[in-house]
């Protein structure tokens, strides 16, 4: 998505240094000088700069362009930012679009140094990859945050514009535009009116509903191009046209403003699913909207820290505050400055952009202070009152005063705020220049600027660190975090007791970049308290019969990654999957049968390998890099046979086995070939411990059995999660829960089976082995290091993961066979945003011959290799997928396989 901005003229020039964003992919304008634009002539204005810059790269760089408006190859957000922001002074001189938003008290993975801007673009950017390709530029607001706590709806895909709004009270909308729309049509617009009046509106529900305008549209090119015409003279110069009250206003079926020249725009009207509107205009908006966006969550099982602000309305950000605050100091905002000991805070008080210093002030309610660098040692001093606008004629006058060093700094604001009346201090006021309001945000060093606020927030790291306990440090981006400690040269935080919380521990571990010891931290957790209960193993069979265990593997339709560790401890899981048996049988198995001699024989008949068992070391040598054999081991250990596993103590294995009445002989076959993404590994262990709990007389049930295969992972160090098996153990389609914490215990709800095995869909859903293999350790253990370090955009991306997985148990309870498919597809797209290289190049290949006749596809599992699940758009598309890639096998050991649904997951019975 190619971010397009228009900002104020003086942070133009500076915007990607100051926020260290890629060229490439924004681009900032500012709109021409002397010359009002409005909002839609402002839009064109921004896309056609943009179109001239992508115009002189194209000729320097011999690239192609597109032959639409705004060429549609990529997706365009046109982002207006460029006010004079009047009535937020303290953040006037770099634009709203910048304001710096303090951490959310309830959530993780976010940034210290996050702003207004990169709050916004998360939600647009999902917005704009869910329309369709027709419409591919969004105009939105930027001094606005929005927020949508549902998924989003589809997005008509024949309309020209589509706009989004909000339910509001007639209170709030008669101050916006509204769009109206009928009850027999809600999603068409019928008309748009700016600011109706109370009574209008109350008239209007007889037979309408009515949204408000929150700045969020989506154009087509067509749409584009009709506001490309209004927005200028025949000549092509640009002229003053509004986007919301003139362009807006003339849509419709039954427009309030007809205009013959965009009478064939068709609008459609969209509520946004949980939306939220969070406004920061003025200095009071940036209080109360920080103030509504922290206590959106008040659950205190929600809030990951223990705050000790004596009152919810203080904010202190990027600041050294050494002035104790207190429950009188209400809507109190400290931001880029240093605020003293000797200084007096009330309330109302919004301070921004101080230096170190040594003052004495005493600031009375409503009551603000600004200091703005200028040029290289200069600086402009504006105290303000919380409720000035500078509006009108007052933004063009001389007020505020330009001094030269910290001690004159002092004296005219003392001046200013009539604390220091001297001659002296008059003096100084009423003989240096003075600038206006608008002469600050032009002249602004915005350079300057942000270095003071990295320097504050330099100094703020290791106070949050240490303050761990009462502060947002571990539940920020840690990835983040150790990047400015690195960058600002900031010490080490000292090491957590081991009295601190376990998964806080864990975050401090890979903050340091002690990746083995996070590891080692999660693994204790996850195996504690199944190692704590000791097993007594008992020979629970007759010495001439064979448990047989056999499981059929998984295929994982959305929600993949959510049930991984330490993601699940932190915020559970919901992972949609289906258990399915491959020709016929369930093609995981295992065997187990007494023998006389005291010894444990390990084989494999699809490996070919066989190991005898003697000792206890020979069983704790589990995690040996290549054996065949390392699951077994680990399920006997777990299964009692081991020290410390036991409630019984032996000298030795052989004495064990005596006492067991027995030795043990144990089989496996995997019928899948190495690397399949089907669960393989974590079902065949599922499949051994339900075994040897029938052989052993264990009495797990198959929750246990789960749970006990998540701990055998961790002591194989492959880590894992734990949809794999309880998709093996468990039969048919089902979604599977957890919730926060270390004991990950799944709540199932079965779905209906009617779209896997009803003879119109059951020939739609294949199975491709493409004979490319691939592990997924490395895959795992890099999203599982992000993780630990709680980095943002991950963190999204799994959020976005699990809301996709109740998306299709929904698809799936209604019985939705086509959108069913179109999710499959979008879980692949999750996926490859997760990590792109589990769409390897040989996989694209395959996928592109076939993409056509699927509703969706994917690879099951982490990706890279192994089976293609593909959903086919109809019986005979099917039989056309199987033509192409048995014509066109990539791969000798390429073959389709048949799936059947099974009805029912693990089975352990005896001979």
């Amino acid at each position: 998505m190619k971010k397009l901005l228009s900002l104020p003229p003086n942070l133009v020039e500076c915007f990607h240094d100051i926020t260290g964003y890629d060229r490439k992919d924004w681009f900032c304008t500012h709109d021409p000088v002397n010359q009002k634009l409005g909002s839609g002539g402002g839009s064109v204005w921004l896309a056609d700069r943009y179109l001239a810059e992508r115009e002189r790269l194209r000729k320097s760089n011999s690239e192609a362009d597109g032959a639409t408006y705004l060429p549609s190859d990529e997706r365009y957000l046109l982002l207006h930012a460029g006010g004079q922001s009047r009535r937020l002074p303290s953040y006037a001189p770099a634009g709203k679009i910048l304001t710096p938003i303090p951490v959310f008290r309830w959530a993780r993975g976010q940034r210290l140094s996050q702003d207004l801007l990169s709050l916004q673009i998360p939600l647009y950017e999902k917005i704009l990859n869910a329309a369709p390709r027709r419409l591919n530029v969004m105009i939105a607001s930027g001094d606005v945050y929005i927020r949508a706590t549902q998924p989003l709806q589809p997005i008509p895909d024949d309309a020209d514009i589509v706009c989004y709004g909000l339910w509001l009270g007639p209170e709030t909308a008669r101050n916006h535009g509204v769009f109206v729309s009928s009850r027999e049509h809600p999603a068409e617009l019928e008309r748009m009116l700016q600011k109706p009046t109370v009574e209008t509106l109350g008239n209007l529900l007889k037979d309408h509903y009515y949204l408000t305008d929150i700045g969020v549209w989506l154009l087509s090119d067509k749409a584009m191009t009709a506001l490309a015409r209004k927005s200028k003279t025949p000549s092509g110069e640009y002229r003053e046209y509004d986007l919301y009250g003139t362009f807006g206003c003339a849509l419709g079926s039954h427009p309030s403003l007809p205009d013959p020249e965009l009478a064939d725009l068709k609008v459609a009207v969209l509520p946004l699913p949980g939306g939220e509107f969070h406004h920061f205009g003025t200095s009071r908006e940036l209080l109360s909207s920080t103030l509504a966006i922290q206590n959106l969550v008040n659950d205190q099982r929600e809030i990951m820290h223990h705050s000790r602000k004596p009152h919810p309305s203080i904010f202190v950000q990027n600041a050294v505050t050494e002035v104790a605050v207190t429950a009188d100091n209400r809507n109190l905002w400290i931001e880029n400055s240093f605020v003293g000991r000797h200084w007096t805070l009330t309330s109302e008080n919004i301070i921004t952009g101080v230096p170190e210093n040594d003052w004495t002030l005493d600031l009375e309610p409503c009551q603000c202070v600004d200091i703005v660098p200028l040029g290289k040692a200069a600086w402009v001093v504006r105290p303000y009152g919380y409720y000035d606008t500078f509006a009108g004629p007052l933004q063009q006058q001389k007020l505020f005063p330009v001094v030269r060093s910290m001690a004159d700094m002092s004296e005219v604001l003392q001046y200013m705020l009539k604390q220091n009346l001297s001659e002296h201090a008059r003096q100084l006021y009423e003989e240096a220049e003075k600038l206006s309001a608008e002469d600050i945000s032009a002249q602004a060093d915005l350079r300057r600027l942000e270095a003071q606020r990295r320097h504050f927030r330099a100094q703020a790291w290791p106070l949050l660190a240490s303050n761990h306990e009462h502060s947002v440090f571990y539940q920020l981006d840690l990835e983040d975090a150790a990047q400015e400690f690195a960058q600002f040269q900031v010490p080490m935080p000292e090491r957590l007791p081991a009295a601190a919380p376990l998964m806080t521990r864990i975050h401090d571990a890979m903050f340091r970049g002690e990746a083995d010891l996070a590891f080692g931290l999660l693994s204790e957790g996850l195996t504690r308290r199944a190692l704590e209960v000791k097993q007594t193993p008992h020979m629970n069979v007759y010495a001439d019969q064979i448990v047989w265990g056999r499981s059929p593997v998984r295929i994982d339709l959305a929600g993949s990654w959510t049930d991984t560790p330490p993601y699940c401890l932190m915020e559970g899981g919901h992972v949609v999957n289906l258990a399915i048996e491959l020709n016929g049988q369930p093609p995981l198995q295992t065997y187990v049968k007494p023998c006389r001699e005291r010894k444990i024989i390990l084989r494999s008949i699809d490996l070919g390998s066989a190991e005898e068992i003697t000792t206890y070391a020979q069983l704790a040598d589990f995690k040996k890099v290549g054996s065949p054999f390392s699951i077994p081991k680990a399920a006997l250990v777990l299964a009692g046979f081991q020290p410390g596993f036991s409630s019984m103590d032996y000298p030795d294995l052989a004495a064990q086995l005596e006492d067991f009445g027995c030795g043990i002989e144990l089989t496996m076959l995997s019928a899948i070939p190495a690397g399949s993404g089907l669960g393989t590994s974590s079902i065949l262990a599922a499949t051994v411990l339900g075994a040897l709990n029938d052989f052993c007389g264990l009495s797990w049930d198959k929750n246990e059995i789960g749970h006990r295969t998540l701990v055998l992972e961790q002591l194989l160090t492959t880590g894992g999660g734990w949809q794999d098996q309880f998709g093996g153990l468990l039969p048919g389609i089902k979604l599977l829960q957890t919730g926060k914490g270390f004991l990950q215990e799944p709540l199932v709800k079965y779905l209906p089976a009617e779209m896997f095995t009803g003879q119109e869909h059951a020939p739609c859903h294949l199975l491709y082995y493409t004979g490319i293999t691939r592990t997924a350790k490395d895959i795992l253990s890099q999203i599982v290091r992000r993780m630990f370090l709680n980095q943002h955009e991950q963190l999204e991306l799994l959020a976005d993961m699990k809301q996709h997985a109740l998306d299709m148990y929904d698809a799936i309870l209604r019985q939705d066979f086509a959108l069913m498919g179109r999710l499959v597809r979008k879980s692949w797209q999750l996926n490859q945003q997760l990590d792109s290289g589990t769409n390897p190049m040989s996989v694209n290949r395959l996928t592109a011959l076939i993409d056509d006749l699927c509703l969706g596809y994917k690879l099951p599992g982490a990706g890279g290799g192994g089976y293609l699940y593909m959903v086919a758009k109809s019986p005979d598309a099917a039989a056309r997928i199987k033509q192409i890639l048995q014509a066109d096998r990539g791969n000798p050991n390429a073959r389709f396989v048949d799936l059947q649904l099974s009805r029912t997951g693990l089975q352990v019975s005896r001979s």
